[in-house]
């Protein structure tokens, strides 16, 4: 119903499939759960890929609800020159990156970024393309929530950081940047599995 039948063209598909880390049948998937967020009158092929979809609209999508930071990846996937919205291509990037198939190299980069900005807790991270102190406490903060029940204690947090930063901060300058992070990632062999959203 409302252009749910219709098909991406042929060309649109494969140019589609050499960009993106996705299969055929996924990125059809994805057009359909796209089409799905829009109007009824705006799920033409035509018309769903002009369209945007508000963050509001792609986060009531299950595979994003439980996520502690789906707004942030909304963001980071973005063109909008206001960064409230999604596209259908950013929409597709947004898959492409959390794919099975997707490299390591990419997921870690997508990470970091999503990381080392401004976290879901309505706190902004400095947004200097490192991480700090400052930063890795309101990262946790955003993992464990912001609850009496599971926030860590000021010597918890700092020990927490003081490890992490043992472990990450190769150059020992206090922060982590993205080669420091993806250093780490490199060492983490759940990251790539963890690292993905499935429609």
């Amino acid at each position: 119903m409302g252009g749910s039948g219709s098909r991406l063209p042929k060309e649109l598909l494969a140019e589609y499939q050499d960009l993106t880390f996705l299969t055929k049948q996924e990125i059809l998937l994805a057009h359909r759960r796209f089409c799905e967020l829009l109007p009824e009158g705006n799920r033409s092929v035509e018309a769903s890929l002009e369209e945007r979809v508000s963050f509001e609209q792609i986060l009531s999508l299950p595979e994003l609800k439980a996520n502690p930071f789906k707004e942030r990846i909304c963001k980071v996937f973005s063109t909008a020159p206001t960064r409230d919205s999604l596209s259908f291509e950013d929409f597709l990037d947004l898959l492409s990156v959390f794919s099975d198939t997707a490299t390591p190299d990419i997921k870690s980069h997508y990470a970091f970024r999503i990381f080392a900005a401004s976290c879901v807790c309505s706190l902004d991270f400095d947004d200097d393309g490192t991480l700090d102190r400052e930063d890795l406490s309101r990262l946790v903060n955003c993992l464990t929530g912001e609850g009496e029940d599971t926030r860590l204690s000021a010597s918890e947090m700092k020990q927490l950081i003081d490890n992490i930063l043992e472990e990450s901060d190769i150059d020992r300058d206090g922060t982590i940047n993205l080669s420091e992070f993806q250093h780490v990632i490199s060492r983490s062999p759940d990251f790539v599995s963890s690292f993905k959203i499935v429609l």
